[in-house]
């Protein structure tokens, strides 16, 4: 009788299938990556980075996007993530605890809600509060802004609520121990033990902010330009993506849409990375 040590090994349905996956993935990446090269080379390379956004004079940089793209994401972000690190606070016991039980429900709520939603509240409540107090037309950074930042607040808030929740059960004991009050054991300890799972709930933020599509569509305004105060309007490379795929415009305006779905990516590749990172070195201080 011969004994075997060890898990056996996985069927080879498993395999083909775990193949297959990742080999039509990396098709898809390859695919998007070359022709994002393909289009800059066709275009200059660096003329598709120009500042400049003038189809009827064959210059079609995405400058101004890759700006807006960046700033409206980090821009959210910030908002986001301290909403989200607040609610958190108050769930942890800084507020009553029956506000936290409900705060609990909305939070989870949100998370169901389709995006088209918050762009038609947005519409309807928040650009014309914008346009009365502030002017302007109101669509602008600070409403697309906005609502990317209340977006991202239930994820974000849900992981840092966990990892907070998960901390404060392993040292409660010994705060308590110490004569520590819960929100000094919250400010001191639990905040501080738990900063790498809120870094990767910002890193999770940035990157659903890069890559959201209809709420700069529908809040931004969609200018071709350097936006330099909260009331101008701005066009992310998302939102270029979804008006050049509708308006099936080709020549220079297709090869910009290659580039700018390459950029993406490789944005997206960069934040996954990061949050890999930040989730190792959570491992190695565990350990």
């Amino acid at each position: 009788m011969r004994i075997v040590f060890g898990s056996p090994p996985p069927p080879l349905w498993l395999k083909t299938l775990a193949f297959s996956i990742g080999g039509m993935l990396s098709a898809v990446f390859a695919f998007i990556l070359f022709s994002a090269l393909s289009a800059a080379f066709q275009g200059g390379g660096l003329s598709l980075f120009g500042p400049v956004w003038a189809p009827y004079a064959e210059k079609f940089g995405l400058g101004p996007m890759i700006h807006a793209s960046l700033l409206l994401s980090a821009s959210s972000l910030c908002a986001g993530w301290l909403l989200s690190l607040g609610c958190c606070c108050l769930l942890r016991g800084v507020g009553p605890r029956c506000f936290a039980r409900v705060l609990m429900g909305i939070l989870r709520f949100m998370t169901a809600i389709p995006t088209v939603v918050y762009g038609f509240a947005a519409v309807f409540a928040l650009v014309p509060l914008i346009r009365n107090a502030l002017g302007g037309s109101g669509f602008c950074w600070l409403a697309a802004g906005t609502m990317l930042a209340v977006q991202g607040v239930p994820t974000m808030a849900l992981i840092m609520d966990g990892a907070l929740r998960s901390v404060e059960n392993d040292v409660f004991l010994t705060a308590a121990a110490l004569g520590m009050t819960p929100l000094q054991t919250l400010s001191r300890v639990v905040i501080p033990a738990s900063r790498p799972w809120l870094v990767s709930a910002a890193v999770l933020g940035f990157g659903r902010a890069l890559g959201d599509t209809l709420l700069p569509t529908m809040l931004a305004g969609n200018a071709v330009r350097f936006a330099l105060s909260p009331l101008d309007s701005m066009r992310t490379l998302t939102a270029h993506i979804g008006l050049v795929l509708s308006a099936d415009i080709g020549g220079g305006e297709n090869l910009s849409l290659l580039l700018a779905g390459g950029l993406l990516l490789l944005g997206s590749v960069a934040v996954s990375l990061l949050a890999r990172r930040v989730s190792r070195g959570r491992n190695d201080e565990a350990a």
